[in-house]
C-alpha cells in the first residue's frame, strides 16, 4: 500500500481519532490522507450536538489543523450527479453525504477509507475497510 492516496470516512476520522491500531496500520504507508469538507462538517455536527460542544469544535480543529481538506467544486458536482444517478438506477441509495464523499474519492482518484458497506454499491469507486 505503499504509495496509495486515501480518502477518510467520518467513521475513519473517528477511529483515528481514537487512535484505533488496524486503521493506523494501514494508514502509515500512505503517500497521501485526504478529509473530506463533508466529513468535517459531520464532525462539527457532533460536536454542536455533544454535552462538551466547545471542546469537541477545538479537538476537531485541531484534528483538521495539518490536514488537507478535500472542497467540493463544480467538477465534483458532476460526478456527485453521475454517483446519484447510478445508484438511483439500482434502486440503491446511500446517504447523501456519502454520495458528495465518495464523488471526492472518484474525482481525485482516492481510496476511500470507510466501514459503510453501501460503498460497494459505487461500480467506480476504490474503497477499503480496515
Amino acid at each position: 500500500m505503499a504509495g496509495s492516496r486515501f480518502l477518510l470516512d467520518t467513521n475513519a476520522i473517528i477511529a483515528l481519532q481514537r487512535e484505533n491500531a488496524a486503521l493506523t496500520a494501514l494508514l502509515r504507508p500512505a503517500s497521501d490522507v485526504f478529509l473530506p469538507v463533508i466529513a468535517v462538517g459531520e464532525l462539527y455536527f457532533g460536536a454542536y450536538k455533544s454535552q462538551r460542544v466547545e471542546e469537541n469544535r477545538r479537538a476537531v480543529a485541531a484534528f483538521i489543523a495539518n490536514r488537507v481538506v478535500l472542497k467540493v467544486d463544480t467538477d465534483t458536482t458532476d460526478v456527485f450527479g453521475q454517483v446519484k444517478q447510478q445508484l438511483r438506477a439500482k434502486g440503491r441509495p446511500i446517504p447523501e453525504n456519502d454520495i458528495w464523499i465518495a464523488a471526492l474519492a472518484i474525482q481525485h482518484d482516492l481510496t476511500l477509507i470507510s466501514n459503510d458497506e453501501h460503498f460497494s454499491e459505487l461500480d467506480n469507486l476504490t474503497w477499503r475497510s480496515w
